[in-house]
């Protein structure tokens, strides 16, 4: 690290689970963030501030006026214009020593299988069903870690499945691919605006554990945050062996 560097991450460099050793393990570090609305505002911010070396960010949406409630890298400016590239013009005011790559497309396989070698852990803060069960996919394939957050109304879950572990589930041994859920978005069901804020933050926090390698990240652990009552709990999550994704048979 420079002088300069060495400067902007003082208040890491003094956390002695992270010092000059995890700050360069960061800045060596490649993340794609998959969703750029309310959860990805919050993470990526936290990731560029926090010295991620290169950040990739996929989005195919524009900026519409009811994100503005919650989808802090945007301003009343950006209505109408791609929420990856404005993400990318906001990152960079950030920390202009971060690689920003901003793709404003689908997250579709050939895509992914492109990217997925050169990345240390995805970030998944899409909201729909059908594309964590792909995102999944994709990660247990090229064996990359996947934090993976959601919040909808005032109800957030967290967790990290990580398919280097061998004891580690993945998102269709909880959610099976097979199953027909009912899709539902923040334009019918809303959705408390800070909620994202606390479950995208969250995320970020455990890409940096990952990254760096301390403390006790949440895999085979959801964390659910219920912002009514402000209460947290956990549920233990194990591996399920007949897994269509990453079970003994795939």
């Amino acid at each position: 690290m420079n002088d300069e560097q060495l400067l902007r991450y003082s208040r890491h460099l003094l956390l002695e689970e992270i010092d000059v050793l995890g700050q360069e393990k960061l800045l060596a570090s490649h993340v794609l963030v998959i969703g750029c609305g309310g959860l990805g505002s919050a993470a990526a911010p936290y990731l560029v501030a926090a010295g991620i070396g290169k950040i990739t960010l996929i989005d195919h949406d524009q900026v519409e006026l009811t994100n503005l409630q919650r989808q802090i890298m945007y301003s009343q400016d950006s209505v109408g214009k791609s929420k990856a590239l404005s993400a990318k013009t906001f990152l960079e005011t950030l920390n202009p020593n971060i690689q920003i790559h901003a793709i404003a497309a689908k997250a579709e396989q050939a895509l992914l299988d492109e990217l997925l070698p050169s990345v240390d852990i995805v970030l998944d803060c899409t909201d729909n069903f059908s594309t964590r069960q792909f995102i999944n996919a994709c990660c247990v394939a090229h064996q990359t870690p996947l934090v993976s957050g959601s919040a909808l109304g005032f109800d957030g879950q967290l967790t990290v499945f990580d398919p280097r572990q061998s004891s580690s589930p993945c998102y269709a041994c909880i959610f099976s691919p097979e199953e027909q859920f009912e899709e539902v978005n923040c334009s019918s069901m809303g959705i408390f605006s800070p909620l994202v804020g606390i479950i995208g933050a969250m995320q970020a926090a455990q890409c940096l554990q990952l990254l760096i390698g301390f403390g006790a990240p949440l895999v085979g652990r959801l964390l659910l945050w219920n912002a009514r009552s402000t209460q947290i709990d956990e549920i233990k999550l194990s591996r399920n062996p007949d897994c269509p994704v990453c079970g003994k048979a795939h």
